[in-house]
């Protein structure tokens, strides 16, 4: 359970980033052209489903990645105990 738990909270920060940072590359595409600051709710949306999309690749490859790191120290404690 905890490879997965570590494996969400890595996938959730980086897909709260990258989301962040898509709205606000959105926000400022809509200032150079409209000249406001207008938040459209469409923007929001789109935020939305950019976290989705990055936080789901993300999860399944930490969790992938967490599993082999796992699995690299379990077989390292088998020969060192030998």
């Amino acid at each position: 359970m905890k490879p997965n738990l570590k494996a969400c909270g890595q996938a959730m920060a980086t897909a709260m980033v990258n989301a962040a940072l898509a709205v606000v590359l959105m926000l400022l595409v809509e200032f150079a052209i409209s000249g406001s600051f207008q938040v459209p709710a469409t923007y929001l949306w789109a935020g939305l489903l950019i976290w989705l999309v990055i936080f789901g690749a993300q999860f399944w490859r930490q969790r992938h990645l967490c599993r082999a790191c796992d699995e690299r120290a379990t077989h390292r404690s088998l020969h060192t105990d030998a």
